[in-house]
């Protein structure tokens, strides 16, 4: 198997070190770039697997750089920052950012982030039918064949408009998916800016899957962002 290169794009070189290390470790080829120009070059001549993101870089945002890359790759980027401001995720994530990570962070969460978006980006190059076969977490699995829900081996009935956001969720599993993004795949483009249909249907479908709705296991609120559903346990 090929090593998975990572692209760093961090002006910061002990957190640049930092993460290099903890992925070296891992067996990833790790790739630097200190600003967002050396960054686009690096993207467009090596091609890398997936790209970890500081938008705080010394010639240009982040964002600029997802906004650009975007327009010929679907590389996946996951937007590591200090800045905490939930528009700042939103935007990053809308312009097509796959994950956010906010610093200080541990190695575990970082790791765990980057094999969530490179195995999404997997299943996304490979034919639709892996969407064929079913997300796992803990006692719930859903068919999406079936469009059939179950927890624990019992029926769980959604709504039509419940089935589509948890298996819109479910098929972005370990990633958080911004109200925007939910409500444009749900409702389609016209779909009406407030969250409060949404977090309406939410509330009814964590009432159904979730033991206590107040401590969720399947699908976690990212504050002012959006959602994101426990990381489908894939078999093998």
């Amino acid at each position: 198997m090929p090593k998975c290169s990572v692209l760093i794009i961090e002006d910061e070189k002990n957190i640049q070190t930092f993460m290099g290390k903890v992925l070296k470790r891992q067996d990833y080829r790790v790739l630097y770039a200190d600003n967002g120009q050396q960054g686009l070059e690096i993207i467009r001549s090596q091609c890398p697997d997936i790209i970890l993101l500081d938008l705080g870089l010394p010639d240009m945002n982040g964002s600029e750089i997802i906004r650009d890359a975007r327009t010929w790759t679907s590389t996946p980027i996951i937007v590591i920052s200090a800045r905490t401001a939930e528009h700042e995720k939103v935007t990053a994530l809308d312009l097509g950012a796959d994950d956010y990570i906010t610093k200080p962070f541990g190695t575990s969460e970082l790791l765990a982030r980057i094999r969530a978006s490179l195995r999404h980006s997997n299943r996304l190059r490979t034919d639709s039918t892996h969407y064929l076969r079913p997300y796992r977490h803990g006692k719930m699995i859903l068919d999406f064949s079936k469009r059939l829900l179950t927890i624990n081996g019992q029926d769980i009935h959604l709504t039509p408009i419940e089935y589509k956001i948890v298996a819109y969720l479910a098929q972005n599993s370990g990633k958080v998916i911004t109200y925007a993004t939910l409500l444009s795949n749900v409702w389609g483009p016209y779909a009406d800016s407030d969250n409060k249909i949404l977090r309406v249907n939410m509330a009814n479908i964590r009432r159904k899957i979730e033991d206590d709705p107040a401590q969720p296991k399947y699908i976690f609120t990212e504050v002012g962002v959006g959602y994101r559903m426990a990381e489908d346990e894939e078999e093998g």
